[in-house]
């Protein structure tokens, strides 16, 4: 099938995406020479669907034949790289469709460019806590923890492992609307006067907080969004992007600099 005058970029997509195997085929021929009954095996489709579909790539000049064996030309492996970049920005979109309204908007800088590799848990009618529980793991995981906005490090099970891991050795800092601060100076700690005094955690107050919320754990950065209604959390994005890291970065430092530093209160024994 050469190319005509009268086809169009679109026809070429279309052809790939009528076919979930094509695409398929087409990147494993980038990634190394195989031949028809290694093809097979990874896409699952017959000897004469594989063979047909190496005829199409052959006319479109995207594969060549060796012997027996086929390759990705420079052209073929272009275009699978851009599909595959395609179907990750899709998967992606269909991801965060439904919660796209509880993240930042473009005029805090936010894109969704930025977020295009991110891991995006959301919550399940099956699964409400997904969020919450990608959070926890990076929280484990982390050595240095910076946290603003919505105040789901506050939120139990979190506080919990937040004050566990201040404990061992964790340096954290969340900044908090002082409402919230409020109800954390009632919440017992461990070995600690109460909770927004945790040994290793240090607690600022800001008037203004964002709805959502963002913060750092080492070099990921992560986004939270919540249902404005019933306060639970919807999505939570994280990734490790220096783009996105910059962003965090950027939005954290400006609200510290607006933040008030929690005064220690005396001891009362």
């Amino acid at each position: 099938m050469a190319t005509s005058a009268s086809s169009s970029p679109l026809t070429d997509v279309e052809y790939l995406a009528r076919s979930p195997h094509r695409v398929t085929a087409l990147s494993t021929l980038a990634e190394r020479p195989v031949d028809r009954a290694a093809l097979r095996e990874r896409t699952g489709v017959s000897q004469s669907t594989i063979r047909r579909t190496l005829r199409v790539f052959e006319d479109r000049n995207w594969v060549r034949r060796d012997g027996g064996q086929y390759e990705a030309t420079e052209l073929g492996a272009f275009v699978a790289s851009g599909m595959a970049e395609l179907l990750d920005r899709l998967q992606t979109e269909r991801a965060l469709r439904d919660v796209w309204h509880l993240l930042p908007t473009e005029a805090n800088g936010f894109t969704v460019s930025l977020w295009s590799n991110a891991v995006v848990t959301t919550a399940e009618p099956a699964a409400p806590y997904r969020p919450v529980n990608r959070f926890l793991s990076l929280l484990r995981g982390a050595d240095r923890f910076r946290f603003v906005g919505f105040g789901l490090a506050t939120f139990e099970p979190c506080l919990a492992e937040l004050r566990k891991r201040c404990q061992d050795g964790l340096d954290a800092e969340i900044i908090e609307p002082p409402d919230v601060v409020d109800c954390l100076r009632a919440k017992p700690a461990e070995r600690s006067g109460n909770a927004v005094h945790s040994p290793g955690l240090t607690v600022r107050t800001h008037d203004d907080v964002p709805s959502y919320g963002f913060g750092r754990f080492d070099d990921r950065v992560a986004l939270t969004g919540c249902d404005p209604d019933s306060g639970t959390v919807r999505v939570l994005v994280d990734t490790d992007d220096p783009t996105a890291r910059d962003w965090v970065e950027s939005r954290y430092q400006s609200f510290r600099r607006e933040s008030t530093p929690l005064a220690v209160e005396p001891s009362t024994r």
